[in-house]
């Protein structure tokens, strides 16, 4: 299709034009005027590199990572409801998503801005010419720029499906380069199998130049090889063989669990033995204002936990669990909703320090371990998978039994039910759902407090395991199609 090139200008300045908003903006990096020839750079000192990967982790003080992020892994699942007035949240949490949804298109948005800035160092580090920027340096600002890329391709391929891939930085254009830059301000989503293509080799050509994973606030080789192992787990045909492969390299990787669960959440044991990833929660530039929306202290209440989720707690007897990722306190009715009394409510408890300093998990080793219990079932393993179940359950508390596995179903089952536990609140659960093949089965089953099916379960469809494509992006964008459903 022929996309009139004066009405691409016209989009061109939509794009970089205008005020922002917390839902419904166009969020993408300013385009200048200035054209950069393709062996050319737009950075030349060292301090220009240094700045732009202090944009990358920078970006985890965004809406997306502070707010979305855990809304759109919990609340579309069993073990949290929206907890807001805001439609948008509603439509998520109720599997009704409609193309015009704000949320959708702001994390669309979110996502590809966050590639453009990784896409910024991988482009054109190499040409830097500051003597002070070191080959050895570049070659680690790669590698943590590549494994920041794959992991956003990886939450839009699982989001969308079929998702863009944008390799190339905007940072000029005009009339001699419209053709190239078109192709990525305006691209064509990629088969998924083409996707995690590029995933995996970004993450596999990081490997050798990331930094050490002792570092849990850079993308280090032990974010990589996380990655690899639940993309490999995640992927049409997954290949467990390779789970494997990359959580066997993980555990030597010098990781641990923490004897005190609750030490993970307290806000005294940052950067521990068991975190793989997270942000560094300053108050400032990466301030934590997400628990904020969780308490509901200074605006809305988002995540409320559910019923299922508590009353899957108690009958398990979890009660360390239970008290470190739920709350009970009694709030005002502003606050209440169809599903808890106003009396005693709960409360989202994991993000529980609301000054704009508590840090909080991308990848911590127990998700890992039970990465690999999943793998070791399809394998067959069921002893090495329950061995590996087990120890994250000691460490919870040593009054939880000891698992055993009969079978695949019955393996996947309790694992499953152990990452429940074990992850809940820290955006996880919808994707578990969907990568285990269980999402339609276990979420048309939520029930109320008196045993009564949720009104809205019968929403659930497998086009609605998808988000719809943002219909102001197929508007702008004539290369974008619909998923089906939508």
């Amino acid at each position: 299709m022929k996309f009139n090139k004066t009405i691409y200008y016209f989009l061109l300045g939509a794009l970089t034009v205008g005020t922002t908003s917390c839902s419904d903006y166009l969020d993408t990096e300013p385009l200048t005027d200035k054209v950069v020839p393709n062996n050319d750079t737009p950075y030349t000192k060292a301090k220009d590199a240094e700045d732009l990967m202090t944009v990358i982790y920078t970006d985890l003080g965004n809406e997306y990572w502070q707010l979305d992020y855990f809304f759109n892994g919990d609340a579309q699942t069993e073990i949290a409801h929206a907890g807001s007035d805001n439609i948008q949240n509603y439509q998520m949490d109720e599997y009704r998503i409609i193309a015009t949804n704000s949320n959708v298109n702001r994390d669309w948005n979110y996502l590809f801005r966050f590639i453009n800035n990784c896409n910024k160092i991988l482009n054109y580090v190499d040409n830097i010419p500051d003597p002070a920027l070191t080959s050895s340096r570049k070659a680690e600002m790669k590698a943590e720029a590549a494994i920041m890329r794959a992991m956003y391709n990886f939450h839009g391929v699982q989001l969308w499906g079929d998702f863009p891939l944008v390799t190339k930085a905007v940072v000029g254009v005009n009339s001699g380069n419209f053709d190239e830059v078109y192709s990525q301000v305006y691209p064509a989503r990629k088969p998924i199998n083409e996707v995690y293509d590029l995933i995996i080799s970004d993450l596999e050509g990081a490997l050798a130049s990331a930094p050490a994973s002792s570092n849990k606030y850079k993308a280090t080789k032990g974010l990589a090889l996380s990655i690899l192992a639940k993309v490999y787990a995640t992927k049409p045909n997954p290949d467990y063989a390779k789970v494997i492969d990359y959580t066997t390299q993980l555990m030597g990787q010098g990781y641990s669990l923490l004897p005190n669960y609750d030490h993970l959440f307290d806000g005294n044991h940052e950067a521990n033995a068991e975190s793989i990833f997270e942000s560094n929660g300053d108050g400032g530039n990466i301030g934590a204002w997400g628990a904020s929306m969780f308490f509901g202290t200074d605006w809305k209440k988002f995540n409320t936990p559910s019923y299922d989720i508590v009353n899957t707690f108690n009958t398990e007897g979890d009660n360390v669990r239970k008290n470190s990722s739920v709350w009970f306190s009694p709030t005002t009715v502003s606050w209440a909703d169809n599903f808890w009394q106003s009396n005693n409510f709960p409360f989202m408890y994991k993000l529980r320090i609301t000054s704009g300093l508590q840090n909080f998990y991308v990848m911590r080793y127990a998700d890992l371990l039970l990465i690999r219990a999943e793998a070791l079932v399809h394998q067959g393993n069921f002893a090495d998978a329950a061995t590996l179940v087990n120890q994250v359950r000691a460490r919870a508390s040593s009054s939880l039994p000891p698992i055993t596995i009969a079978n695949t179903d019955d393996g996947i089952n309790k694992i499953l039910k152990e990452r429940k536990l074990e992850l809940a609140f820290e955006g996880h659960r919808w994707f578990d759902l969907k990568r285990t093949g269980k999402a339609i089965s276990i979420l048309s089953q939520q029930r109320d407090a008196n045993g009564n099916l949720l009104p809205y379960v019968n929403n659930l469809n497998q086009n609605r395991l998808l988000w719809p494509i943002p219909q102001i992006q197929l508007d702008n964008n004539p290369n974008l199609t619909q998923n089906p459903g939508y």
